[in-house]
């Protein structure tokens, strides 16, 4: 067998048992809670748009707008 094939069987297999997976999609519940964990407070106006889910939330008192990529990176809006 190729080395090609091995590495793709090896990547299917992981795969099926859940070790490794492309990025998921957070739940609601999940990316409150990453906010949340990350110093962000009342988490709110949770819109999907095509940058990511759109989110304002609080943090040290100021109102901050975020953008959360399809692989879970937090980006603040300018």
């Amino acid at each position: 067998m190729s080395t090609r094939t091995i590495f793709q069987m090896v990547l299917w297999c992981l795969m099926i048992f859940g070790i490794f997976s492309p990025a998921h999609a957070l739940t609601q519940d999940e990316l409150v809670a990453k906010l949340e964990a990350a110093g962000y407070s009342q988490v709110r106006d949770i819109k999907s748009t095509a940058e990511g889910i759109s989110v304002k939330a609080t943090k040290d008192g100021k109102d901050i707008s975020l953008v959360v990529d399809s692989s879970g990176q937090v980006k603040e809006r300018k």
